[in-house]
């Protein structure tokens, strides 16, 4: 029996009508791998937009009208978080991108990346792969922590929603003491996309290591002791 192919469903969320024809235009030049299902003009338009349709990938701009994107992200995190959303911005700004990757955003782009650089964006994000160029990893690695305030029970389940799945197999995996390489052969991965979760990882946690991930998880209460 035949199984009909499943485009990869992604929706725009972005204020500039010129941009999102252009991202109409660009999307539609990659045939039925990808399928456009939805535009949003606003972060507003764009939370109602993915809790009605429950796109694969959301390509997100962050200066919008009535609620930004980052904002836009946490709402979808919160009640969407299969969807992964790829920040697609002019921002090259450090804070943004933080602020974005510990919203919990798959990846972060810029308006003016390559074609392929996108196409392999939505198909990392579809397959629930963290995407981050390697001079954003080199420059959010150097940045000054953000601080955030801890609290209870409602900040740890706040908390667990910024992971996805694999991300917490990773922490789990890192919190019993395997290598990278141990971590990438019993999940299928590579080496190098495991790097790359746990690049993401620390990001996430603020952190600089896999001893004060551990601690951090455990504190957050994303992992529980008996796992370390």
């Amino acid at each position: 029996m035949n199984i009909p192919f499943k485009g990869i469903r992604v929706v725009i969320a972005d204020d500039h009508p010129v941009v999102r024809k252009g991202l109409r235009m660009t999307l539609e030049e990659f045939g039925v791998e990808i399928e456009l299902v939805g535009e949003a003009a606003d972060g507003t338009a764009a939370v109602r937009l993915v809790e009605e349709i429950q796109p694969d990938v959301v390509l997100m701009d962050i200066r919008m009208p009535h609620m930004d994107g980052l904002e836009a992200l946490e709402h979808i995190r919160a009640s969407s978080p299969q969807v992964a959303v790829v920040i697609l911005t002019t921002y090259n700004e450090d804070a943004f991108m933080l602020r974005g990757l510990q919203a919990g955003a798959c990846g972060y782009l810029l308006k003016d990346c390559p074609l392929e650089t996108l196409l392999h964006a939505i198909r990392a994000a579809a397959r629930g792969e963290p995407l981050l160029q390697s001079e954003m990893i080199a420059r959010l690695l150097k940045a000054p922590p953000v601080l955030t305030p801890s609290s209870p029970a409602t900040a740890r389940a706040a908390n667990r929603l910024r992971f996805t799945k694999r991300e917490l197999e990773i922490l789990a995996a890192i919190a019993r003491g395997e290598r990278s390489k141990e971590i990438a052969a019993h999940l299928g991965l590579t080496r190098r996309t495991v790097e790359t979760y746990l690049t993401t990882i620390y990001l996430k946690l603020e952190v600089d290591s896999r001893a004060a991930a551990v601690a951090v998880a455990l504190e957050q209460g994303l992992l529980r002791p008996k796992e370390n």
